[in-house]
């Protein structure tokens, strides 16, 4: 019954605003809203309708019947007065059309779609892997022993599903770094792989979103180096943030990388300085550093886990958040991650 309620109201609008003249509109409120109309018959047999969907189909006849008597109303109204008025309206054809507003792609696709320039400009290949996950690729394969913190569930998204027997239980992938692995058994080296994709985590503050977006990096060939990762980390830093930031790394661990470093890049507003020129410190940065992720080069056993012989093989890897980059870039002071989400057109519409 609901979908003959709705096609009722359909084909009632369609006849009202097709009426020429009061006549016309008389005669289409009769054929649907007269003692044997459309919509009165069908309001009958609502005491047909089970019990439990009664009060629902009900609440639906009311609005489709209150939708069809405002239309006749308003359309009376319109006629109306066309009958009235002796003036025949003029139309200048030669007057310019009111443009329709023209939307854009939301700040972190744009983002990404710049990343993506980037890196494809030094050879990366953009490619992308389930964000749907299992455990093998997120975790095991990447060097991960079992106690891990990050396989909790207070840490990662468990999907109720069946346990693979040899891959584990499936995941919403919490990082992109498991498509390290996926992309090894896919070609082999030499890799020069851009994942950008959707990555899901337990965490929900002025930092941190349960769903946000992560680009990573990984190269693979002979005799790889850190000088290698160096490089690439400073060439993104000045092709993204601009010619005056600079790059650091810091040891750091990660499960999946050895040697492993943090990446810093130097404050875009106190130039790297942790002050500003009236000598007080940087509110953003207060070290003249902002750190902007991981990085390091790919561990021996993540290798062999990808089917690649760590003798004759190395690389190096990288993996940060779009939204965070974003949030660093000069200019945008965006004190909350969670309000790139928010859809408030006040906000999106200054980008």
């Amino acid at each position: 019954m609901e979908e003959e309620l709705i096609g009722i109201k359909n084909s009632a609008l369609s006849l009202i605003l097709e009426s020429t003249d009061l006549k016309d509109l008389e005669e289409t409120k009769l054929q649907f809203l007269g003692k044997s109309g459309k919509l009165t018959l069908t309001i009958k047999e609502i005491t047909t309708v089970p019990i439990e969907k009664r009060k629902e189909i009900g609440i639906l006849a009311n609005d489709v019947k209150q939708t069809i008597e405002q239309a006749i109303a308003d359309q009376f109204e319109m006629l109306s007065k066309k009958k009235k008025t002796t003036l025949i309206e003029k139309i200048d054809v030669t007057n310019p059309g009111i443009k329709p507003e023209i939307g854009h792609l939301h700040l972190v696709t744009q983002a990404i779609e710049e990343i993506t320039d980037i890196f494809e400009k030094i050879g990366f290949e953009r490619v992308r892997y389930p964000e749907v996950e299992w455990d093998y690729y997120a975790f095991t394969a990447l060097n991960f022993p079992q106690n891990h913190p990050a396989r909790d569930e207070w840490e990662t998204f468990f999907v109720k599903s069946q346990e693979n027997p040899k891959k584990g239980k499936m995941i919403l992938t919490p990082h992109t770094s498991s498509g390290q692995i996926r992309e090894m058994e896919r070609k082999g080296p030499p890799i020069r792989m851009l994942n950008i994709a959707k990555c899901y985590r337990r965490q929900s503050d002025v930092s941190h979103t349960p769903m946000f977006h992560q680009f990573e990096g990984l190269v693979i060939d002979k005799d790889i180096s850190i000088t290698h990762l160096k490089g690439t980390l400073e060439y993104f830093v000045k092709s993204y943030f601009g010619k005056n930031r600079k790059s650091r790394i810091r040891p750091y661990h990660f499960q999946f990388t050895e040697p492993s470093f943090e990446v810093d890049v130097s404050c875009g507003v106190c130039n790297g300085e942790g002050r500003l020129l009236d000598g007080s410190k940087c509110k953003l940065c207060k070290s003249g550093w902002l750190e902007m992720g991981g990085a390091g080069m790919v561990h021996p056993n993540v290798l062999k886990s990808g089917g690649i012989d760590p003798n004759k093989f190395t690389g190096f890897a990288f993996g940060w958040g779009v939204e965070r980059v974003l949030m660093m870039r000069e200019g945008l002071e965006i004190d909350d991650l969670r309000l790139l989400y928010s859809n408030d057109l006040r906000f999106l519409e200054q980008f």
